[in-house]
Order: C-alpha cells, then sequence, then structure tokens
C-alpha cells in the first residue's frame, strides 16, 4: 500500500534543527461531495485541513514516538476531543515507546497502528481496528487502519516467530454509525444517518474486556506462512440490545491460517479464518452467526509499470437453518454464503511520479458492488495533489454495498510534506 521503505527511511533522515527530536508531518487539505442527493447527510462528505506532527527520540535503547492529526472540518463541525472515535479536533494516531529487552524480543507499549494479514482491503485474521468512516470518504489509506492502545512483543527464533498483541480494553472499529455515512438499519427497516445516530454498548472495562491477538509464523523456501488466534468481541456491531436498542459487540474467537508466495510471474495468497461467535448466536437474531471466511487472491504486473491483482473472497454464516429459524415473519434473510471478487488494477506515469489505481469490489450473490478510483501526482518531492471517487452500486439498499449509495462522492487533496 505504500511507496516502499526508501521514502520512509529518508523521513526518518531529516533532522529538525533545533529541537531535541526528530520531527516530520504534512498539512493537507481535502475536499468532497456526493454526487448524489442523500436525505440523511450533508451534501458535502468532506472538508478537512489536517495537520500531522510526527516527533521521534531515542534514548538509549528506547524510542518513543508521536503521531498527532489536529483537523478541522466543518462538514461535521465537531471540535471536540474523541481519542477513541478519532473525533473532533485532534486524532492521536501513535504514541509508544520501542525497544528490545532480549536479543531475541522486540516490544513496543502504547498507541499504535498494527496490521497483519494477506488480503488487500480484505480483512480476516486482522481483527485490530479499521476506520470505515476514513475509507468511503476519501481519506488517505493510511486512514483505513485505526489505532490500538497495546502492547505487541515480537519473538524471534531460527525455527518460528511469534507476535503477541494484547489489548488490556476493547478497542472497536471507527465504524459507520451515520454520523458521516447514512445506512440501512434493518430494526427500523429504513436508512438512517446524523439525525439518528448509533448509540453503542461498548466493552470498555480495563483488563476485563480485553483483547490477545497472536501470529505464529515462518518461511519455507519463498512461501510466507502463519497461524493465527485471536479472542475478544466483533471489532463492529454484532448484536443488539433488544431492551434498548443500542449495538453490542459479542464475543468472537478467530482461529486461521495464511500462506504467500510467487507463483508463475506473479505472488499468490491464501487465507482463511474460523469465525466462532458468543455462545447461542445461531439461533438468535440479535447476535450475529458464527461463520468461516475464505481468500485467495493474485497478484502480476502484466505490463510495463502496470499492476494487476484479483481476489476472490468467500464468506459463509454457519448454523444457516437455526438462524433463518431465528428470524421473525417478514425479515431480510441472508445467503448463506456471500461471495466477493475483487480487482485493483495500477498504473505509474511519468518516472513514477503518477500514480493511477481502480480497486472494484463486486459481489455476485448480493448483487452489489464498490468501485475505488483515485489519480495522484507528486509536483515536487514534497508536494503532492491528488482526485478520486467512492462509488457504491447494488439492487437493493439493504446489501452490504447497495446501502451506501446515496454516500457515492468524489474528493480531491493537496499534502504538502515536510
Amino acid at each position: 500500500m505504500g511507496t516502499g521503505d526508501k521514502e520512509e527511511e529518508s523521513k526518518k533522515e531529516k533532522k529538525s534543527a533545533g529541537l531535541p527530536f526528530d520531527l516530520t508531518g504534512f498539512i493537507e487539505g481535502r475536499i468532497g461531495v456526493r454526487t448524489q442527493s442523500d436525505d440523511h447527510e450533508k451534501s458535502a462528505s468532506i472538508g478537512e485541513t489536517r495537520l500531522q506532527l510526527d516527533m521521534e527520540k531515542q534514548v538509549d535503547m528506547f524510542t518513543f514516538n508521536l503521531t498527532t492529526d489536529f483537523l478541522l472540518d466543518p462538514v461535521v463541525d465537531d471540535y471536540g476531543v474523541d481519542l477513541e472515535s478519532g473525533k473532533g479536533l485532534i486524532d492521536l494516531r501513535e504514541a509508544n515507546v520501542t525497544f528490545s529487552p532480549l536479543d531475541f524480543m522486540d516490544v513496543k507499549l502504547g498507541r499504535q497502528i498494527l496490521t497483519w494479514g494477506t488480503g488487500d482491503l480484505i480483512f480476516i485474521n486482522d481483527l485490530f481496528p479499521k476506520d470505515w468512516n476514513s475509507f468511503f470518504i476519501g481519506r488517505d489509506d493510511e486512514y483505513l487502519k485505526a489505532p490500538s492502545d497495546a502492547l505487541k512483543a515480537a519473538f524471534f527464533s531460527d525455527s518460528f516467530n511469534l507476535d503477541v498483541v494484547y489489548t488490556p480494553r476493547f478497542d472497536n472499529d471507527r465504524y459507520i454509525d451515520g454520523h458521516r455515512i447514512s445506512f440501512f438499519d434493518r430494526g427500523l427497516n429504513d436508512l438512517r444517518g446524523r439525525e439518528n445516530v448509533v448509540t453503542a454498548d461498548l466493552p470498555d472495562d480495563w483488563f476485563s474486556d480485553d483483547e490477545l491477538a497472536l501470529r505464529l509464523y515462518r518461511s519455507f523456501g519463498a512461501f510466507e506462512t502463519a497461524l493465527y488466534y485471536y479472542n475478544g468481541y466483533w471489532k463492529s456491531p454484532g448484536g443488539q440490545n433488544m431492551m434498548t436498542g443500542a449495538v453490542t459487540f459479542p464475543k468472537l474467537q478467530v482461529f486461521g491460517a495464511s500462506v504467500r508466495g510467487p507463483v508463475a510471474k506473479g505472488i499468490a495468497n491464501m487465507e482463511a479464518g474460523y469465525y466462532k461467535s458468543a455462545s447461542g448466536s445461531g439461533s438468535n437474531p440479535l447476535v450475529r452467526n458464527s461463520e468461516f471466511r475464505f481468500l485467495a487472491g493474485y497478484e502480476q504486473e502484466i505490463a510495463t509499470e502496470l499492476t494487476a491483482s484479483v481476489q476472490y473472497y468467500l464468506e459463509r454464516k454457519l448454523d444457516y437453518d437455526a438462524y433463518v429459524a431465528s428470524l421473525p415473519p417478514g425479515a431480510i434473510v441472508d445467503d448463506e454464503n456471500r461471495h466477493l471478487i475483487t480487482l485493483r488494477l495500477t498504473k505509474l506515469l511519468k518516472q513514477q511520479t503518477m500514480t493511477v489505481s481502480l480497486f472494484n469490489f463486486w459481489s455476485p450473490s448480493d448483487k452489489d458492488g464498490y468501485l475505488r478510483f483515485n489519480v495522484s501526482y507528486k509536483i515536487t518531492d514534497s508536494l503532492e495533489v491528488e482526485g478520486g471517487g467512492n462509488v457504491f452500486y447494488g439492487a437493493e439498499n439493504y446489501s452490504f454495498f447497495g446501502q451506501f449509495q446515496d454516500n457515492s462522492n468524489i474528493y480531491a487533496g493537496l499534502r504538502y510534506n515536510f
């Protein structure tokens, strides 16, 4: 997703004269509008001015990192500070310390961005928080990953490597709640948005409502393999409190595996996961069922500076008969299997200073989809301009992507890096 290690190294080489720490960052303006009217949201989708300051300081064996975003956006017109949701004047992206207490062990403690798995914009065993609002309104791709307040310990050996991530209090997704994006509420059987924002019953007790994520990985020749385990909660709402109407986050365990490596002239990957939902979920219409998820993908350069990738994704609802039997008369019935196919095309132009990209999600089972397109151009090493769009389509207004059709938008941004 990024532009490589060279740019990152270049950023870190920049020294801030007169400051006791390294300072990098950017200032950015970004605007966007819906391409059609939405009765539940404003016509403008984004209108941000954002300043990011990234500070790093090394003291003996410890490296301290602090990344803070300051932003103004009259579209939401909310300038309080909520560090969990990222809403308001300040979004604290990172605040952590990294050190190596042993030769075979690295530790990162504090707020950090976490990710693993093999999917391209599809996540099976990556159960770290995502910001779906950012993804849908045209922010930079980096903002899809929301921060975690966690301890990450990485252990290395000749046989295998192990990553352990412990989050002492549940970190949920920055999910679609109507604040920015309208969506279909099956309880109301209608669309809802900022006039009726979702309320949530979050697991938020320190050390009792915690999360544990493990990754055991090693390479066999050119192939990277991994086993995964997660114990926590559904990251986006997976249930509802019948008495209050608040959305809930039921208990969840995930067991998974992945493999990635060269095939023919490209790179192939496969990943699978078993989602074990809360006890009794199969017969409870207010709790999301257990699921089996599978992903297969392939990426290859098909022409000079033109890369294509395809993915097939399956989401199979388990205990399906019990699920159907539990629904009230007239309720929307999901298919047992949800199929999704993705296509990404990326073209580099003008000595790699211009990038043209297209990414399409299409579900033959839901008969809906989501098209993302973007063109970015580096005017100088520090100044970059971009434009793009998010287009949702579908046969029904209650399907996964179809419910967002009124949120289709185009956007433009200008960023200066320092």
